[in-house]
């Protein structure tokens, strides 16, 4: 491979509490592990690989300008978004007019919510839930009605529409917010599904916003469709969020941005996002977009989804061979793998939060998926050198799960 996805980085102090919150906040982070086991850091959804190298460089080449005084987004920064969405998606139709900035994607989900709904308002989310979500609309006043996602004869995780409608019809739902890739089960929809699903929404009026910050993180045999893509009316009904952080592993940096193609919509959504007068870009994160959303980022890509399959072809395969009461549905994309340990915790007797602490006490930082509102589960991230993954598996499997 041209780039290094092999090295085992040492992300310890230096600003990633994916290492440097193990065993400080009890309940949120893993708790420390045993004398002589050090941390694998898979809980936090970010990578421990380093990034493009055109990323650096094109913030390097910024910084050497002394000067960081009030600016305006580049035409390059909209340009380098139109160009992916077209290589990724083969989105045509995306003009500058189109794109708006977020300083997050949750942000970017209140805004829009508050563009659509009342506070207090019900609001339409799949189960298992990303955390994130959950406390953004709590936090924001907002009621969010579960509809769960339901394994079929398959393991694959489904929409249940017949519980969606009733329950848009029940809760006088307005607006819904999809997530595609599903964070945590990983799920890429399918055409048809996602065909279904706006059907639905058309039907009952209901507005959609697409969380589509995984779309470049699909793994083999799996393609991502953008939702607003699907017909021109989900065009026109779909408010869309995305980000080069999970892609490139730029959380750190600050950055999302929107794509709506309504109008009226994306006037009001603007609007909403500037109310804080805090939802501005920092010049260096536009420089690191830029540097991500070129030939050079997406030849990384390539070869960070060869390691990402790999990856999770082996979680999969190892967990199925050796872990007896353990479930998981194949990974279809993200770099996360959500297990059922339900059936081990009953044959053992132990809670939740007891295999949770042995596999912490070895050095395996995984987190607990209850969070996600689906209980015995784990979600696990397998964004790691693969020689880091072999290790944590081979823990938990000598000293958790078949432990003597």
């Amino acid at each position: 491979m041209k780039y290094d996805f092999t090295t085992i980085m040492e992300r310890k102090g230096k600003d990633a509490i994916a290492v440097d919150l193990i065993g400080k906040f009890p309940g949120f982070a893993p708790s420390k592990p045993k004398e002589g086991f050090d941390v694998l850091p898979m809980w936090v959804a970010d990578m421990n690989f380093a990034t493009a190298p055109s990323i650096q460089e094109a913030m390097i080449e910024r910084i050497k300008h002394p000067a960081f005084g009030y600016f305006k987004l580049r035409d390059e920064y909209y340009d380098s978004i139109i160009n992916w969405q077209k290589k990724q998606f083969g989105i045509t139709s995306l003009t500058k007019e189109n794109i708006g900035y977020q300083n997050g994607v949750l942000g970017g989900v209140i805004s829009a919510l508050n563009v659509l709904c009342s506070r207090g308002d019900n609001v339409l989310l799949h189960s298992p839930t990303y955390i994130g979500f959950t406390h953004a609309l709590g936090d924001n006043g907002y009621n969010i009605v579960h509809t769960p996602l339901i394994k079929d004869e398959q393991g694959i995780w489904r929409m249940d529409f017949d519980d969606m409608e009733r329950k848009i019809i029940k809760n006088k739902i307005h607006a819904a917010i999809f997530c595609s890739p599903h964070n945590p089960t990983g799920r890429v929809w399918e055409r048809t599904e996602l065909e279904k699903v706006m059907e639905l929404y058309k039907k009952h009026n209901v507005y959609v916003i697409s969380d589509e910050i995984w779309s470049d993180l699909i793994l083999e045999g799996h393609k991502h469709i953008p939702l607003s893509s699907i017909n021109e009316d989900a065009k026109m009904r779909t408010i869309s969020m995305y980000a080069p952080s999970k892609t490139f592993n730029l959380a750190g940096l600050i950055g999302s941005y929107h794509v709506i193609f309504n109008e009226y919509l994306r006037d009001r959504v603007n609007k909403e996002s500037s109310i804080s007068h805090y939802n501005d870009c920092n010049v260096l994160s536009m420089y690191a977009l830029i540097g991500a959303y070129n030939s050079v980022g997406s030849e990384w890509l390539k070869e960070l989804l060869e390691v990402l399959n790999d990856n999770a072809n082996y979680a999969y395969d190892f967990i199925n061979s050796n872990f007896e009461g353990v479930s998981l549905s194949k990974p279809e994309g993200t770099y996360m793998i959500y297990i059922d340990v339900s059936g081990w915790c009953k044959v053992h007797n132990i809670t939740l939060a007891e295999l949770l602490k042995k596999g912490s006490d070895v050095g395996v930082g995984w987190q607990d998926g209850s969070r996600f509102k689906v209980p015995y589960t784990i979600r696990v991230n397998l964004a790691l050198p693969k020689s880091e993954v072999i290790k944590a598996f081979h823990r938990l499997d000598k000293y958790v799960f078949n432990s003597k």
